[in-house]
């Protein structure tokens, strides 16, 4: 993976990182963060009562040595996902916030890149980056989900992505491998809705439609890559809910998923990738 970001980068908003039960995924996430953000960036782990022994060392263990500013705060009773996002987004207030999933991967210089692509449009409610299991944002393919690269190649696709021109089109909603969110949109929105639905699958999609539905846009930021072991998925009776909410929106999904409007966005990441430096031999047999 590669080094840290230098020293001078403007600060980043919080980043929330929930806290689940894949102690090996937690600990990945872990160490891509502290390899891929700049030092000193506020990161809250909110542990909804989640994290076993194990976990609880890993965090022990991390929050000792991370160069991040980090802090770990864990419910005594489970609230739920979707109440507990909530809550730790509530306790942010109008302040912008990057959700990351517990067991995604995220590339060097993911964070920067996210804050970048919100800073040039006021408009944009929510930024995804890219993912290999990402759904309306996934590449080399959309809505299909392909291996997670290894360190070595989730470098190359960083470095790739940052070189890419920053159009940041639109997307049906935000992904939940990771997602910007503007801290003023999400107010105006009214926040997640837990009384509706389980997962913050769900659930981000509806904050992503009511905010687009005040004006704000969901956009694809393609200067950032975040890597994932599969795709994240509603609970029972989420898709039912969203269905009885926003009777248009799997048309509009299935019609993007179809027609792929974005497609010329990944075939320039295909470009750029190929003119990073040519993969080593020890690249060629990572998964």
């Amino acid at each position: 993976m590669a080094g840290r970001e230098g020293a001078g980068v403007p600060e980043l908003p919080v980043l929330l990182l929930p806290v689940a039960v894949d102690d090996d995924a937690l600990d990945a996430c872990l160490a891509a963060l502290d390899a891929g953000t700049p030092a000193g960036t506020r990161i809250w782990l909110a542990d909804d009562a989640q994290a076993g022994p194990r976990a609880l060392a890993i965090i022990e263990r991390w929050l000792e040595r991370t160069p991040l500013r980090a802090e770990y705060t864990r419910r005594q009773r489970r609230l739920g996902e979707v109440a507990h996002l909530d809550e730790a987004l509530s306790a942010c207030g109008d302040a912008d916030v990057i959700v990351l999933a517990p067991d995604a991967v995220p590339g060097p210089g993911w964070a920067r890149q996210l804050a970048a692509c919100a800073a040039r449009d006021g408009a944009i409610a929510t930024a995804t980056p890219w993912c290999n299991a990402g759904e309306t944002a996934a590449w080399p393919d959309c809505g299909e989900v392909s291996p997670q690269p290894g360190d070595a190649v989730l470098a190359r696709l960083a470095r790739a992505a940052e070189r890419m021109s920053p159009v940041h089109p639109e997307l049906p909603a935000a992904i939940d491998h990771a997602v910007y969110i503007r801290g003023r949109a999400r107010a105006r929105a009214g926040g997640l809705d837990a009384a509706s639905y389980a997962s913050w699958y769900a659930a981000l999609i509806d904050l992503s439609l009511r905010m687009a539905g005040l004006g704000w846009r969901n956009v694809l930021c393609e200067t950032a890559f975040v890597a994932r072991g599969g795709e994240g998925g509603p609970a029972d009776g989420d898709l039912d809910a969203l269905a009885a909410r926003w009777p248009g929106w799997y048309p509009r999904l299935a019609e993007f998923l179809m027609h792929d409007p974005i497609k010329d966005r990944r075939q320039e990441l295909a470009r750029r990738l190929a003119g990073v430096d040519p993969p080593s031999q020890h690249e060629l047999f990572e998964p």
